[in-house]
């Protein structure tokens, strides 16, 4: 558990040991980290060690932890039961070219927990299970094409990166987004082969679907896209577009790489989408990496070598090693539904209480999301997709100040402010979390006043 508000000392924004590294790292790395997605404010805080909800960096400082590796973490770091587990395994070997019974094993609890989720075949990483769901799809239908919701992020792959990033200059209209590029030199053939919707907009992006349902394998749907801004679907959202799309022949793809967090059964079941294929990861490994590409048995087929060569060829060297297996049959057996409903429940306290403390001071902020996730966003009204959720270059900058002043206070929260929980957090550490963005908004008005 925490400190108690009143004895906790703030923290200088980073410590010597973390800038000497940095220092180091910039001698091997070509911008001083090894992924994109690590803050550099003005340069990174490096970890030592975790220990439950708490991460302790290398000059000894103690945090909070709201980012979980990006909501890999569900029980926290260092969770007893995924160590003793690993470390059983590590005697016996860590990688074998041969399956072993824990593969089965973890395949079998997830089969059998989530909603049409027949097969699977474990992968990687999320951005490889989303690859070959894709390819799977492709292989079903004999069409190249791919849909998916502007804003939201799949992975690195070339078909379901596009439009990621738009802003008020490229984006162009919202009932047909613009397909963007991601990087440069994205091929051509590449972006013909996308189609943009825009989430929450039924009527078009049903009308969408169906104009391009001659080119279209598959629609990559995440419940509740966190870069999108971490939105709730409304009524009838998902549910119209997997009904067009499969009156149009075109397979659902659920991305639950995150959201598989939402409930004992997964995102889809909790929003009753009712996919054809799924891309799962993050805490499917309990810590370690992982993914896991899955769905009705009829698709899944697309990977059947019984027979000779598949129509997708699926391999991968540490593909469910028995490491990363081992972990997440141990993760995944203490997701039971107990914990869910504890974490659903610290979910719905931290949300709540956080927009009391925004309604009280009438502060131009609102709160998203669902579970065990949440999401804070300078704005009066909550956002309903990707192009509500963008921010103004002073929204940045106002809720860069808020991660800043978070770190100060103990709590690590990324800059884009996607927060998830984990069974190690408490209701004194909500109450921390709280705290601290109430003393934000009484003593940092400055960085937000100007939002309207």
């Amino acid at each position: 558990m925490g400190k108690s508000i009143s004895d906790r000392t703030p923290n200088a924004p980073i410590g010597p040991a973390s800038q000497a590294a940095f220092a180091r790292a910039r001698a091997v790395f070509p911008d001083g980290t090894s992924r994109a997605t690590v803050e550099r404010d003005p340069s990174p805080r490096y970890m030592k060690r975790g220990q439950g909800a708490y991460l302790y960096d290398l000059d000894g400082r103690r945090f909070l932890d709201l980012n979980n590796n990006f909501a890999s973490l569900i029980h926290g770091h260092a969770f007893a039961p995924v160590i003793e587990a690993v470390a059983r395994q590590l005697k016996d070997g860590s990688a074998f070219a041969n399956p072993t019974e824990t593969e089965i094993e973890l395949a079998a609890l997830l089969c059998g927990r989530v909603p049409f989720l027949e097969r699977l075949r474990f992968v990687n990483s999320g951005s490889e299970a989303v690859m070959f769901a894709v390819k799977a799809a492709r292989a079903h239908t004999g069409k190249p094409g791919i849909a998916k919701i502007e804003g939201a992020y799949h992975g690195a792959y070339d078909w379901i990166e596009p439009s990621q990033t738009g802003s008020p200059e490229n984006w162009g209209l919202e009932s047909a987004p613009a397909v963007l590029p991601y990087y440069r030199g994205t091929p051509r053939a590449v972006l013909d082969s996308v189609v943009v919707l825009s989430f929450n907009h039924t009527a078009s992006a049903c009308a969408l679907l169906a104009a391009n349902a001659h080119k279209l394998a598959a629609v990559v749907l995440d419940p509740m896209p966190s870069r999108a801004g971490l939105v709730t679907p409304e009524p009838g959202f998902l549910a119209a577009l997997a009904a067009v799309a499969r009156s149009c022949g075109i397979l659902v793809i659920a991305d639950e790489v995150i959201n598989l967090r939402q409930s004992h059964r997964g995102a889809s079941a909790r929003y009753g989408l009712e996919p054809d294929l799924f891309a799962l990861g993050k805490i499917v490994g309990g810590g370690l990496p992982v993914g896991a590409v899955g769905g009705r048995a009829e698709f899944m087929a697309a990977f059947d070598a019984s027979r000779g060569r598949p129509a997708v060829a699926q391999g991968g060297t540490f593909s469910a090693n028995p490491l990363s297996m081992t972990a997440g049959l141990a993760c995944m057996n203490a997701f039971d539904e107990a914990a869910c409903d504890g974490l659903e429940r610290l979910g719905d306290s931290v949300r709540e209480k956080l927009r009391a403390a925004i309604a009280r001071r009438g502060a131009p902020f609102s709160v998203t999301g669902a579970a065990s996730l949440f999401r804070i966003h300078p704005k009066r009204r909550a956002p309903r997709n990707y192009r509500e959720a963008h921010r103004s270059a002073a929204e940045s900058e106002a809720m860069a100040t808020l991660g800043r002043f978070f770190a100060d206070e103990g709590i690590l929260m990324a800059h884009a402010t996607l927060a998830s929980l984990s069974t190690a957090m408490t209701e004194a550490d909500i109450a921390l979390v709280v705290g601290a963005f109430e003393r934000f908004l009484d003593t940092r008005p400055q960085a937000y006043e100007a939002l309207g």
